[in-house]
């Protein structure tokens, strides 16, 4: 998972998402759909905030700007 960019977890996300809200998919199968959301949201969230703060780093070491 750690190894995913975040257009790849977001469109996988997606994805899930779509499915899930198809309604068509046993209950089983929800479920570990479900965790993989959440795994993959969780993925997205963390890469953006690495992103926040390598940018925020930016902008301290260069204040000018």
């Amino acid at each position: 998972m750690a190894s995913l960019s975040y257009e790849r977890a977001r469109e996988e996300l997606v994805a899930v998402v779509q499915r899930l809200e198809a309604g068509s998919v046993p209950l089983e199968d929800s479920l570990a759909l479900w965790e993989r959301g959440e795994a993959l949201a969780q993925r997205c969230q963390t890469w953006l905030d690495e992103a926040r703060a390598r940018l925020a780093a930016v902008a301290q070491e260069d204040p000018e700007d």
